[in-house]
């Protein structure tokens, strides 16, 4: 694609990265057959295709977005099946977070839209908040048929339709500590307990510690580890996702410089995305620099991680059928797609992948919240693919997809960390009644 930024635009590392990326594309359309949205709505504005034109002209002419470009933009979920699917090599997830940066900047959205995205950017990235603020959503379930009838609240109520009934207790293993191994130690990782996840499915990292454990390897919960930032970094906002980034550059260095880490584990793969890019996201902070990057080459997924390890044969024999739901983040985003698989398999599950795998379930961090129209139009498509394989379970490692896919469907929907730990010796987990 040609491109006519000028020498003075180009002195902005922002652009001049964009610029790269625009110049790398071809315009094939072949992201167009893999992308939910464009496959969904049928408009070539709702494809990677149709938005980089958008970001291009409004990154070109150095010009302030407007409500074409964000409505477009907005539709987006950052699924990053397009990258992909690409032949060409288009980074478009860097890409598209130029443009939601340049448009949190010089977009001015309705006041109703501003207050949402305020109120979920104060909540979610911190679990105190955001259970306090489950609690006070049970007052306001009555009133979700309403609101879903008033374009501007719709937000409101999927937020209340996404929360739980049941608020998890606090768990310990979220505390700051060290897990010591129950064999001789072969390595030892630090564990992200994130934000959302804490709150929504805190027995994930207490069964990663579980599993890691009893396989010899220590597991440290830094102290200072906050939310990874992508939460309101695919909002637009920069700054704050900077900021979390660097907190937890800090507390993982600090162990790094201390009694080293052999990887940084995560068990939610959008958050796993996120910090694989923090050597990107900070390469013009000269104080972090070097620091992020080592971190982001030290991120593992917990089963990227596991399937680097001997492991024994499975303590118990599991007679179920898994579908296996592979995370956007974690397919597209990382890259991890035969280990997750591999080891359900290796513990005696059979592994059932279901039709149009690559298509995202319409979760997407707060995308189910912002637009959710579109999302349950996903959700509804993956859940009919997924209960076509005729599961006992779904297996999927990332928070957002466990929670969107299990609103509609009966069958449990479980962290494949849970499913690993129950088969090497750990509890049942506790979707699974029979």
């Amino acid at each position: 694609m040609q491109t006519q930024f000028s020498a003075e635009q180009l002195r902005d590392s922002a652009v001049a990265e964009s610029e790269k990326i625009l110049r790398s594309c071809v315009h094939c359309g072949f992201c167009t057959a893999t992308c939910p949205t464009y496959v969904t709505l049928g408009n070539e504005l709702d494809s990677p295709r149709g938005r980089i034109y958008l970001i291009k002209d409004m990154l070109e002419n150095d010009r302030p977005a407007d409500e074409t470009v964000v409505r477009h933009i907005d539709r987006c979920l950052s699924c990053l099946s397009c990258m992909t699917t690409c032949p060409s090599g288009v980074h478009y997830m860097h890409l598209v977070d130029h443009a939601r940066a340049h448009i949190e900047k010089t977009y001015k959205r309705p006041v109703m839209d501003r207050f949402i995205r305020q109120v979920l950017t104060m909540v979610l990235p911190y679990p105190d908040r955001f259970r306090a603020a489950l609690r006070v959503a049970r007052l306001g379930w009555p009133f979700r048929p309403v609101l879903a009838r008033l374009p501007g609240l719709r937000p409101l109520a999927a937020m209340l339709e996404l929360a739980p009934r049941r608020i998890a207790p606090k768990s310990p293993f979220a505390k700051p500590g060290v897990h010591s191994p129950s064999a001789k130690r072969r390595q030892r990782v630090a564990l992200l307990t994130g934000c959302a996840q804490q709150v929504l499915e805190p027995e994930t990292n207490a069964a990663a510690i579980r599993l890691l454990t009893r396989l010899g390897v220590e597991v440290v919960v830094p102290e200072g580890e906050a939310c990874c930032g992508s939460l309101v970094h695919h909002m637009g906002r920069e700054e704050q996702s900077l900021a979390a980034a660097r907190v937890n550059v800090d507390a993982w260095t600090r162990e790094i410089e201390g009694e080293g880490l052999d990887a940084i584990i995560i068990t939610a793969s959008g958050c796993g995305t996120t910090i694989k890019d923090y050597g990107f996201m900070l390469r013009e902070d000269p104080a972090y620099r070097e620091k992020a990057a080592r971190v982001s080459g030290l991120a593992r997924d917990i089963t990227e991680y596991l399937a680097t390890l001997d492991l024994p044969e499975p303590a118990i024999v599991v007679d179920r059928t898994v579908a296996y739901h592979s995370a956007c983040s974690m397919q597209h985003g990382q890259k991890i797609k035969l280990e997750p698989r591999l080891l359900l398999e290796k513990a005696g599950f059979r592994v059932r992948e279901p039709a149009e795998g690559h298509l995202c379930c319409g979760s997407a961090g707060t995308y189910n919240i912002m637009q959710p129209e579109i999302a349950t139009r996903l959700r509804d498509r993956k859940v009919k693919n997924i209960e076509a394989t005729k599961p006992d379970i779904v297996a999927a490692g990332n928070v957002g997809c466990i929670t969107q896919i299990g609103m509609a469907t009966g069958v449990p929907v479980v962290h494949t960390a849970k499913l690993l730990d129950w088969a090497w010796g750990g509890p049942r987990p506790v979707e699974l009644t029979d």
